[in-house]
């Protein structure tokens, strides 16, 4: 499946079959039992096995959980779902147990690095990974679906996002907090990833508008 995006936040379930996803979470292998996280607004590619895969995609409005974890017994999760999907998410939060996802290579690395710190350099981190600036660009496109530069932005412009869905910190502030050049700079990354400036999620912190883009 191509990049695509999502405007609520929800676990992915995994029930049968295998893929691999690529997204601003990270890269997780996905096998039955294991949980993907994703916060509003998130993107990922799926890369599916040849079998398929059979997924439960179950609302988190709180989202008290992120990354990846593991369940006992997804099966118990999903009859649940077709019940009461409040109740299958209080089963999931039970069954929970966070699994550790190590960076396999270099693109793994870079993009925890863009996560952790949005604003560094991209030709000194291919510098210090002896990558030239071209080969870091194609390599990390070619596995996650989207440059340095890009994932980079939509990092800064999740952060955004949450700080001013969650707080009523003035919007300059956030802004230059979140690695962005001056308060214009961040309306249009916000507004490019949730359709919506930052005004109007200010005002209506709980609003969510329907977005996929590929």
């Amino acid at each position: 499946m191509s990049r695509h995006r999502h405007a609520e936040a929800y676990a992915a379930v995994v029930l049968s079959g295998a893929y691999e996803e690529c997204g601003n979470a990270g890269r997780f292998r996905a096998d039955p039992g294991d949980v993907l996280i994703h916060a509003p607004f998130d993107a990922h590619l799926d890369r599916i096995g040849p079998g398929g895969a059979q997924v439960l995609n179950l609302a988190l409005p709180s989202l008290p959980l992120a990354g990846k974890g593991r369940i006992a017994d997804p099966d118990a999760v999903a009859r649940l779902a077709a019940l009461s999907p409040a109740r299958a998410a209080e089963e999931l939060l039970r069954q929970w147990q966070p699994v550790a996802e190590p960076a396999d290579d270099w693109p793994d690395r870079l993009a925890r690095s863009l996560r952790r710190d949005p604003n560094i350099r991209l030709d000194d981190w291919a510098a210090a990974h002896n990558l030239a600036p071209e080969t870091l660009s194609r390599g990390f496109a070619r596995v996650f679906g989207i440059s340095p530069s890009a994932y980079r932005l939509e990092s800064r412009a999740a952060r955004a996002y949450s700080a001013i869905a969650g707080s009523l910190r003035p919007l300059v502030e956030i802004a230059l907090a979140t690695g962005f050049a001056d308060q214009a700079h961040m309306t249009r990354a916000v507004r490019r990833l949730t359709g919506l400036p930052p005004g109007r999620w200010r005002s209506s912190p709980f609003k969510t508008r329907a977005v996929a883009r590929h």
